[in-house]
C-alpha cells in the first residue's frame, strides 16, 4: 500500500502516465502552476517547499521503483517539480516568456545531462538519484536564466 501512495505521488497523479514524454509533461505542468503555487511565497518558504518535495520525492521515487520494479521509470516526475521549481528559486515573479524560458532550459539540461548530472544520476542510490540529478539540472537552468532574465520581456 505504501508503494502504491509513493507512486501516485511520485507520479504526480494521471500526469506521469500520459502518452510519450512523461518528463516534458510534468516539467510542463510544474512550470504552468508555479505563479499559483510556488512564486507568490517569500525566499524563505519557496525553499522549504522545495525542502519538503525533495524529502517527498526521495520517498516517492524509491517507493515507485519498488513498485515498478525498475530503476528511475519514466512516469516518475516528482522530480521534475523539484529540478524545475529550484530553477525558479532566486525569482520573485517571471512573465509567460520567462516562465517558457526556465521551462526550455530545465528540459535542455535534464535531457542533455551534462557533468556532474548524469554522474549524480548513478552515484546515489534509488530516489536520492533520481532527484539529485534533476535539481543539478535545475541549478544550471536557475544560473542561465538570471544571466538572460534581462533579455527576455
Amino acid at each position: 500500500m505504501s508503494n502504491r501512495i509513493a507512486l501516485h505521488l511520485a507520479t504526480l497523479g494521471p500526469i506521469g502516465h500520459l502518452p510519450k514524454m512523461p518528463g516534458t509533461w510534468g516539467s510542463l505542468t510544474s512550470a504552468l502552476v508555479a505563479p499559483w503555487l510556488f512564486l507568490p511565497f517569500s525566499m524563505p518558504i519557496r525553499a522549504g517547499i522545495l525542502i519538503l518535495v525533495f524529502i517527498l520525492g526521495c520517498w516517492a521515487a524509491t517507493g515507485a521503483e519498488k513498485e515498478l520494479g525498475a530503476s528511475d521509470p519514466g512516469c516518475v516526475i516528482i522530480d521534475e517539480l523539484f529540478g524545475q521549481w529550484l530553477a525558479m528559486l532566486p525569482f520573485a515573479a517571471l512573465s509567460g516568456w520567462q516562465l517558457a524560458a526556465a521551462f526550455a532550459l530545465f528540459r535542455v539540461f535534464d535531457i542533455l545531462k551534462p557533468w556532474p548530472i548524469k554522474n549524480a544520476e548513478h552515484a546515489f542510490p534509488r530516489g536520492l538519484g533520481v532527484m539529485v540529478d534533476d535539481g543539478i539540472a535545475g541549478i544550471y537552468a536557475g544560473a542561465v536564466l538570471f544571466f538572460i532574465l534581462p533579455y527576455i520581456p
